[in-house]
């Protein structure tokens, strides 16, 4: 049976006031609304992503735990950041690759705040390892990815996002045909949504569909670091 209801308005009230007060007393005081609002329905979700997952790949993990599963801690690491405050102020749920605690792996992300709220695809800041391993599939195997990047239906539904180097990477000439997708820092494709669609049930199909957009570049970057997909 279906749990997730949507992340209605007042999961949206909840996130604008923590941005205005963003400090442990006033969180404390108001867990048991981050619970109900937050919490709670992103934990439905996750569980109701699951099977819609499993079509997708199997390698792909929903796991609806409070700590330690597809729900990202809403307690940030203030540890080397300028920025003290002890919490996010969006919901960030991260559908990882099986393998993702042994590799950085591409995953499924859902972002939700007053701001922006976005699905993406594929991998955000992978390691350097990672990512010598992707530009060198991408220089073996210059028509598929190019095939992957120029699809049709990713385009009509995804930006290719993230940060790029200002220089030509190590081993690859300023004349390569692909040098500004070799440039790449991140392999992330990003679908920014209005935030009416995340209030609704329907929101799981759609999550899904756009998803499975994505299933090209998901393929091309798990071939790339040899994880099945």
């Amino acid at each position: 049976m279906a749990k997730f209801k949507g992340f209605n308005s007042s999961t949206f009230k909840f996130l604008s006031e923590l941005e205005k007060n963003n400090n442990r007393p006033w969180f404390a005081e108001n867990k048991h609304r981050y619970e109900n609002v937050v919490l709670d329905p992103s934990l439905d979700f996750i569980v109701d992503m699951a099977p819609q997952l499993e079509k997708l790949s199997a390698d792909i993990e929903a796991v609806p735990k409070r700590v330690g599963g597809s729900l990202m801690r809403v307690y940030r690491d203030t540890r080397f950041g300028k920025d003290k405050t002890p919490y996010k102020t969006n919901i960030g749920i991260h559908f990882r690759h099986r393998m993702g605690k042994d590799v950085h792996c591409p995953a499924f992300h859902c972002h939700i705040s007053n701001t922006d709220v976005f699905l993406g695809a594929g991998i955000w800041r992978p390691n350097s390892k990672t990512l010598a391993a992707i530009r060198r599939r991408i220089d073996q195997e210059p028509n598929q990815w190019i095939k992957v990047r120029d699809n049709r239906q990713l385009n009509k539904i995804y930006s290719l996002s993230g940060d790029c180097l200002k220089r030509n990477p190590r081993g690859f000439s300023l004349d390569h045909p692909l040098i500004e997708d070799l440039k790449r820092k991140d392999f992330i494709a990003i679908c920014h949504l209005h935030r009416d669609e995340v209030k609704h049930p329907a929101f799981i199909k759609r999550a899904a569909a756009i998803y499975k957009a994505a299933n090209p570049l998901m393929e091309f970057l798990c071939k790339a670091i040899e994880v099945p997909y």
